[in-house]
């Protein structure tokens, strides 16, 4: 019987006990960081015709077209041996062109930028092999894992490299991605991007950015912005997120429901704190649903970043979260939320509430 359980005093309703994050290790070798530089599976079957660009919002329309266009000028040889400008227009040249070798996605949270960008992946005419998805995080743990000159080997021989949810939160970072950024660009490697911040902006309200201003300037200038405007499509017309269940509810739909995680919020945030970020995505792997107890507002910035990482995973592999305690939207502090970590926080939010929406019918069965 879980501590969850064992507290509540409720019996268990099925022989097997639900598996606990809070109990699980991964350990993520790192040629899997590698293979799993694809879009994950709720990305898997986007293409632009399934992108609904809303007709209030024509910057969504033009990022589709724009993207079509960047595919396709992504086709036959490596992009510098074929001679091509970035959008594959222009005369042949003899090396890269000069000038932006990349295209970025900014916009606020919830308006498909993920969506585009799997699938431009997903678009480009190249093998699998020749291409690589992935987010910021990942990308960074990429270079920790396999180190940066062997990283710069790996991907310069792609064509393509998307970053999702593009985010510099320290100098280090800063310096690092841009020298790995330019290393690739200088292959011959196009590059996409999302974020919520523009480019230049990378990094303000988070650390001295005036101090590192080149770098920043310097990955700005790799990219073409496409500014991408409209509301959260998570949210957008559907029905408000269902409210807090009881600790009771949690359980017995933990218990009901094979592949299900039980876990403690506060036991599940210490736990986190012990796992690499890299591998949230393997905690979370085979599990049908994430159930939580006792969710109550995180206590310090660095645990609510773990936690906006664990949020993206849980995304990603469309994994319901079914809760108690307090709303999805009372996690943060409002010292957080009006921080340089904001769009962060909102990020995860959105899609936990949308998680939690789709829990629902955990609780009705």
């Amino acid at each position: 019987m879980s501590s969850s359980t064992a507290a509540s005093g409720i019996e268990p309703i099925a022989e097997t006990a639900p598996l606990s994050l809070s109990s699980r290790e991964p350990h993520v070798p790192a040629d899997r960081l590698v293979a799993e530089m694809v879009p994950p599976p709720r990305f898997d079957s986007v293409r632009f015709a399934t992108y609904i660009p809303d007709p209030n919002q024509p910057s969504q329309s033009e990022a589709v077209h724009v993207l079509e266009d960047f595919a396709g000028g992504l086709g036959g040889a490596h992009a510098v041996s074929a001679g091509r400008s970035f959008f594959g227009f222009g005369k042949a040249r003899a090396k890269a062109p000069a000038g932006p070798r990349g295209v970025y996605l900014d916009g606020g949270y919830g308006v498909g930028k993920t969506h585009l960008l799997a699938s431009l992946w997903h678009a480009t005419p190249a093998a699998p092999s020749l291409k690589a998805f992935g987010t910021f995080v990942e990308l960074t743990n990429l270079v920790g894992a396999l180190g940066f000159q062997q990283t710069v080997r790996t991907l310069s021989g792609h064509r393509l490299l998307c970053i999702d949810e593009f985010e510099l939160d320290d100098p280090g970072d800063t310096v690092l991605v841009s020298t790995l950024l330019g290393k690739l660009v200088d292959a011959g490697v196009a590059l996409a991007a999302t974020s919520n911040t523009l480019p230049g902006k990378l990094g303000e309200g988070r650390f001295a950015a005036a101090d590192f201003l080149r770098e920043i300037q310097g990955l700005s200038a790799r990219f073409r912005t496409l500014r991408i405007d409209g509301e959260d499509y998570r949210h957008r017309g559907l029905p408000e997120a269902p409210a807090p269940y009881s600790d009771e509810q949690v359980t017995k739909a933990a218990y009901a429901t094979p592949g299900a995680s039980l876990d403690d919020f506060p036991h599940l945030l210490e736990h986190l704190a012990h796992v690499h970020p890299s591998r949230y995505g393997a905690l979370t792997d085979g599990l049908r649903a994430v159930c939580l107890t006792d969710v109550g507002p995180v206590p310090d910035q660095s645990t609510a970043l773990r936690l906006v990482v664990l949020a993206d995973r849980l995304y990603d592999r469309e994994v319901p979260v079914l809760a108690s305690g307090v709303p999805f939207d009372k996690l943060f502090s409002d010292e957080m939320l009006n921080g340089g970590y904001r769009k962060k926080y909102f990020r995860a939010i959105s899609r936990l509430t949308a998680l939690a929406r789709d829990a629902k019918g955990f609780v009705e069965a």
